[in-house]
């Protein structure tokens, strides 16, 4: 199921190219497909992952972030539940919960930047 509640805080051109950008990578995750994400990633995107603790592992440029994204987007039995996406300007949050294949599951927030129209930024954090 496909969920949209993004939330546009400074609603001037740059927040809505960066809402729009939001969308297209949260439908990465609820449809499932990859494919979008070369075209959302900069040559020199920068990932913080929510594993391992404390800090989480640093992936950087678009081939480590789009093999990330993938891997995590098409992972069976799964699901994102999206809370809410926070735009402002070049900067989203977005609110999730990520239901495992065993149906347990955890809830975060990605922080995430863009420029020139791609994601240049993501720093993901869970609760626990």
């Amino acid at each position: 199921m496909k969920q949209d509640s993004t939330v546009t805080l400074h609603p001037d051109e740059h927040s809505r190219r960066t809402a729009e950008i939001m969308q297209r990578f949260n439908d990465v995750f609820q449809l499932h497909d990859p494919s979008a994400l070369p075209g959302l990633v900069a040559e020199h995107c920068v990932i913080e992952n929510t594993v391992p603790a404390p800090d989480g592992a640093r992936h950087a440029g678009r081939a480590a972030c789009v093999q990330l994204w993938s891997a995590i987007a098409t992972q069976p039995g799964t699901r994102f539940d999206l809370e809410e996406t926070f735009v402002a300007g070049e900067r989203a949050t977005i609110r999730w919960r990520y239901w495992l294949a065993d149906g347990n599951s955890i809830r975060g927030v990605n922080l995430m930047r863009v420029e020139d129209g791609l994601i240049i930024e993501a720093m993901g954090y869970v609760k626990g």
